[in-house]
């Protein structure tokens, strides 16, 4: 392979050494931007807050970086660049360079980057080890769900807490807001006062109505379908849970023994 086609093939996949370090570190990463971004929102001293902004910086540089090489690396560049991942990891970065020169409106992106973890989580090969597809579409749910409740807390937050820190103190409270929204429970002891905070909250309804209850439904069919499963070990690949008339393995297609 060409050196790009070597790299792309780190950046997209998990099946070698070099794709595991490389695609390790960008979800490390990543958790760690949740957990700094999630940690600023409370009242820490000036040092750890300037610790975490340091190290938020260093992240930026990093994927800053990573956004080139992939961009430089990809087989097409200006199809990365449309594709929903090229956007995603645009929009990942953006904000941070954009309030360099102090236009700050694109800072309450910034909980976008959670979504790069999708990339990861389309691969079956997950770090050398072969995933089933019944459990990626299980991850996968489950990730849908919790990307979605953290992108809304931290959207509302960095937009109604300057305006509303009452309501809106800390992160939890706007956790508490977009769960509470989104399963259309609507206490309404926290109410937000922005017209583009009242926005969110319609999109957070719409999102509720539209797009949970079929994430939710998903996932009990999939438990459903793990309860009428059958304990049977395949002798290839290991794969120890098999529909109850499966003949074959569904993950190497090795028969199986009764």
């Amino acid at each position: 392979m060409t050196i790009r086609e070597r790299v792309r093939n780190y950046l997209d996949t998990t099946d070698s050494l070099g794709g595991w370090i490389c695609n390790g570190a960008i979800a490390a990463l990543v958790f760690l931007s949740a957990i700094i971004f999630v940690v600023q929102t409370y009242p820490i001293n000036e040092g750890l807050r300037s610790t975490l902004e340091t190290l938020d910086w260093v992240i930026v540089v990093i994927f800053t970086l990573e956004y080139g090489v992939r961009l430089w690396a990809a087989e097409q560049p200006w199809r990365y660049l449309v594709s929903l991942y090229g956007l995603i990891d645009l929009l990942s970065i953006l904000p941070f360079w954009v309030g360099v020169v102090d236009v700050r409106f694109l800072r309450f992106f910034r909980s976008l980057r959670i979504l790069r973890l999708a990339r990861i989580l389309s691969n079956r090969v997950w770090f050398g080890k072969f995933t089933s597809a019944d459990s990626l579409i299980l991850i996968q749910i489950l990730f849908t769900l919790a990307a979605i409740v953290f992108i809304y807390a931290g959207l509302i937050f960095q937009v109604e807490h300057p305006r509303n820190p009452q309501g809106f103190g800390t992160f939890l409270d706007a956790l508490y807001f977009a769960v509470v929204t989104m399963t259309t429970v609507g206490y309404g002891d926290i109410i937000p006062l922005s017209e583009t905070g009242r926005a969110l909250t319609l999109m957070m309804i719409l999102t509720g109505i539209a797009l949970i209850p079929t994430q939710l439904s998903s996932l009990i069919r999939y438990l459903v379908k793990v309860t009428d499963s059958r304990q049977l070990v395949c002798g290839s690949c290991g794969l120890a849970v098999h529909d109850q008339d499966a003949r074959f393995c569904k993950q190497c297609g090795v028969p199986l023994e009764p």
